[in-house]
């Protein structure tokens, strides 16, 4: 079970994304272009990353990130599933975040250390999520 309630994984989300003015979403390709691009957005005063898993090369992209750019706040996106939400976990991921909102996947998070940010479209899903502890 988790150690933090829901409110604190909120407000641990919340003070990574809120000073954040802008949060580029990065789709790699190729694992060797992930240190550098990181290394250039953070030169440029953009610190919160977040890494799709959409490609073979983000895992590996975004834990060579984590480990040569330590002034990075990494994230991964196009979380789909529990079993994504525990490799962001392992990887090194500071936040989550999701195109959609399961009821698995509200429940992994739950479940998890690792703040989640859901995405929801619907009534439905808003309140799905809110009755998981999600605002």
């Amino acid at each position: 079970m988790t150690g933090l309630s829901a409110s604190a994984r909120q407000t641990a989300l919340e003070k990574i994304l809120i000073p954040a003015r802008i949060v580029p979403v990065l789709t790699i390709d190729r694992v060797e272009d992930g240190v550098p691009l990181a290394r250039a957005l953070v030169a440029g005063g953009v610190k919160v990353l977040e890494v799709t898993f959409r490609t073979e090369a983000a895992a590996a992209a975004a834990k060579a990130i984590i480990a040569e750019v330590p002034e990075a706040i990494v994230g991964m996106g196009t979380v789909l599933n529990g079993d994504d939400l525990r490799r962001a976990q392992a990887l090194g991921a500071r936040f989550a975040v999701s195109p959609g909102a399961t009821p698995e996947l509200l429940d992994a998070a739950a479940a998890s250390d690792l703040p989640l940010l859901p995405g929801v479209a619907t009534s439905s899903e808003v309140m799905q999520a809110q009755a998981k502890g999600f605002n």
